[in-house]
């Protein structure tokens, strides 16, 4: 019985690590809104289904989902559609990757898929 309870502590604290890693979901206003009033790290990533360069990139992103020290909200912005967004952030090229650390950006690429690199982007509002 004693077993099965640190088998359980550990497994829980095991899974606990990953909702702390990179997070993915559909951008909203609202979610990027609340991220940087609460001064959090939040990322755009600029997505087209159409792009093999995003496909390729959110590949990457996917990969990082679970890595310690990545605590960052990632929001996947359609670049066909959010043609306000694109043009108040001066977006020019879907497979753009905007990083915040609450107002403040701290990162911008357009088309990279290093994982290093867009690994390090994303660190940059941590």
């Amino acid at each position: 019985m004693k077993l099965a309870a640190v088998a359980f502590g550990a497994t829980l604290a095991f899974f606990a690590s990953f909702a702390q890693a990179l997070e993915s979901k559909p951008y909203s206003a609202a979610a990027l809104a609340e991220a940087q009033s609460a001064g959090k790290p939040v990322a755009l990533h600029f997505h087209a289904d159409w792009c093999p360069t995003c496909r390729t990139q959110a590949k990457a992103f996917k990969s990082m989902s679970t890595e310690p020290g990545l605590e960052i909200t990632l929001l996947i912005v359609n670049y066909d559609t959010e043609t306000d967004l694109k043009r108040t952030l001066r977006v020019r090229s879907q497979s753009t990757l905007i990083v915040y650390k609450g107002m403040t950006e701290t990162a911008r690429l357009a088309g990279d898929t290093n994982v290093d690199v867009l690994r390090k982007a994303l660190k940059s509002a941590l």
